[in-house]
This record gives C-alpha cells, structure tokens and sequence, in this order.
C-alpha cells in the first residue's frame, strides 16, 4: 500500500510536513530519466507534483502548510500561473474556509482568452495596490512565478510572498532576488532527496 493510502492526517505542522514527504517522494519524485524541465533544460530527476497536489490527502496537506506560511501576513488574493498552479490554488481555497480568512484566489492564463471574457486572470477581481502571493508547485528557473508577477504588477498589485512546494535549487530563489523577491518552499530538492 502507498503511504498516501495508510498515514492518517496529522494535527501538527511537524507531522504534515512528514507526512507531505512521503507523498511526494512516493508519487512525485522521479529519478533517472531523461526529462525536459520547463526551463528547457533537461535533468535524471523530475518532480511531478501535480502527482501529489491531485491526490486528496496530498493536496489538503500541502494547502494545510502553505497556508501556515501564508496566515498572518497582509495579503488579499493568492494565485499563480496555470497550470502548475492551478490545483494548488484550488486545494487552498478550500482549505481556507476552514481557516476563516477572506483570502481570495485567481490563476494568470499563459495565454489571453479569445473567447467570452477575454480575460488573463481567472478568479480574484484583482485591484491596484492589492496584496497578492504568488503559489507554484516546483520552481527551477522561475520563469512561471516570474510570469505570474509581471500580469499582477500591470494591474499595478504589491507582491507580498512567493511560496512553492519543491524549490529544485537550480537557480529560482536568484533569479527573484534579482527582482526584490524572496522564495520560500515547504521542501527544497536537498530536503526530499536525503
């Protein structure tokens, strides 16, 4: 059996965390194969974890931690780029009820519509001077966080946090420094391999 089927959800942080670890080293954390990263460059290792973010008990951990990080700071809206993003977004916007705040959410298209709305943000009705984090499931380069913060600040909003998953190490955290920001990650890539 898989440990996402036989470890009951635990009441604490450490414990979820733990929990959250075997997840996705079980069903996101694939080594020694040939895979072409969305940076374009390739890698022996992938971390699919939209394997983990769309299983029931990974999704509602990782929202459960995330939201930890996210609880307590002034923001209004959270979101990131689809697709990568996408059930992450869902999963914390369930799972905030349970945690009463009045967050709202919204995902940037890769493309503008060109039907019905028009729209590149899906969601959140975001205004200027909003408050907004900016959630991913795996940052290697940055280039979809990076992309999702450049459609925010159009509309001219303030990014307060950027939060991923898995941090591959391989240069993401720079790449937002370079740009007044700071990554944070419930794992980085060293943590899920040791």
């Amino acid at each position: 059996m898989s440990p996402a089927s036989v470890l009951p959800m635990k009441k604490n942080s450490a414990g979820a965390k733990e929990t959250l670890k075997r997840i996705l080293i079980e069903k996101s954390y694939l080594r020694d194969g040939h895979y072409t990263l969305s940076s374009g460059e390739t890698s022996n290792v992938f971390f699919d974890v939209k394997m983990t973010s769309l299983d029931p008990l990974g999704a509602n951990l990782a929202a459960e931690l995330m939201l930890e990080k996210l609880e307590g700071h002034d923001i209004t809206a959270i979101g990131g780029l689809a697709l990568g993003a996408c059930p992450i977004i869902s999963a914390l916007c369930v799972k905030s009820h349970d945690h009463e705040n009045s967050f709202s959410f919204f995902y940037v298209r890769k493309e503008k519509k060109s039907h019905g709305t028009g729209k590149d943000i899906e969601g959140a009705t975001l205004k200027k001077q909003d408050k907004v984090a900016i959630v991913d499931d795996v940052a290697t380069k940055g280039g979809s966080i990076l992309e999702a913060i450049r459609h925010v600040n159009l509309i001219g909003c303030e990014i307060v946090k950027i939060l991923v998953i898995v941090d591959r190490e391989q240069g993401a955290g720079e790449a937002l420094a370079k740009e007044g920001y700071t990554l944070e990650s419930i794992f980085t890539r060293s943590e899920l391999e040791k």
